[in-house]
Parts: C-alpha cells; sequence; structure tokens
C-alpha cells in the first residue's frame, strides 16, 4: 500500500509537469503564430503606397479590426442579419477582410469573385445597402477614424452600390 502512495505522489508531478510542457508548447505555437501575422502585416503595410486608404487606416490590423467590429453590427441588425443564415462567417470575415485591403488600396489583389456575382443571388434592396454601408459608417467612427477618411471609405463603399445591388 505504502509503494502505491509513493507511486501515486511521484506521478502527480510528473502529471504537471507534462501538462505544464504542453501548455507552454500551445502558448508557444499560438504566439508564434501570432508574431508571424504581425510581421507579415508590417511587411504589406511597407508595400502599400502610404497615401493610400489602406496605409491610412493603418493597413491589416485596422481592416480586421474594423471588419470583425462591422459584421457584429450587421448580424445584430434584424432588417438586415437573414442574408448571412447558412453563411460560413468565418470564410465571410476572411474574403471581406481580403477584399477591403485590396479595395483600400492594400498590397494584395482581391482574388475573390466580383461584387455583382457575390450578391446576385442575395436580392439585395437598395435599403439592405444603404444599412451595411451605415454599419460601415458607424464602426469606423467607432474606431475613432477621422471624418475626412471615412468620407473615402465611404465613396469607395458607395461606388460598389450597383455591381452590389445588379443594377
Amino acid at each position: 500500500m505504502l509503494d502505491q502512495v509513493k507511486r501515486k505522489l511521484l506521478l502527480l508531478p510528473m502529471a504537471a509537469l507534462a501538462l505544464g510542457i504542453t501548455i507552454s508548447c500551445a502558448s508557444t505555437a499560438a504566439d508564434k503564430a501570432a508574431a508571424d501575422k504581425a510581421a507579415a502585416d508590417k511587411a504589406a503595410l511597407a508595400k502599400a503606397d502610404p497615401k493610400s486608404i489602406y496605409a491610412r487606416l493603418g493597413g491589416q490590423p485596422a481592416i480586421d479590426a474594423a471588419a470583425d467590429l462591422f459584421y457584429k453590427k450587421v448580424l445584430a441588425d434584424k432588417s438586415v442579419n437573414q442574408h448571412f443564415e447558412g453563411t460560413d462567417m468565418d470564410r465571410q470575415h476572411a474574403k471581406q477582410k481580403q477584399f477591403l485591403a485590396a479595395a483600400f488600396g492594400g498590397p494584395v489583389p482581391y482574388k475573390g469573385k466580383n461584387m455583382r456575382d457575390a450578391h446576385k443571388r442575395l436580392d439585395l434592396q437598395e435599403s439592405d445597402f444603404n444599412a451595411i454601408a451605415g454599419h460601415l459608417q458607424a464602426t469606423l467612427k467607432e474606431l475613432g477614424i477621422n471624418d475626412k477618411l471615412i468620407g473615402e471609405v465611404m465613396a469607395v463603399a458607395g461606388s460598389t452600390k450597383d455591381e452590389v445591388l445588379n443594377k
């Protein structure tokens, strides 16, 4: 009986050590992934025209933050959220981030569908476009973007209206 107790007492610190190593490795992998993304974002910003909307917004980290907040607003809006039912929102977020980065002058071209093809099945109305645009504007204001830059962003968004509405 004493031997069993001794074995258990010896196993407990070993199990704790193994758990600690596992957690350390997991956080190290996550830290490395975050560091790699930060380095890629910094490299992309360095390649972008410093006068571009992309660069003036703050590059990919700013685009990512805006897209995340934007979709929270859109999905909370009962007047438009039905258009996203059945949508893989992780994939949608990624596509939106890529599109916005490219549309605002980022260094990586957008490789997704054009706006007309991407939206044709949705039967969007002008009221839907206006609500979505309103959420974009509110997002930028909430993130502290200045009004002049918001105006430029909204001009880019407005330039897609006919394609998004399939007119």
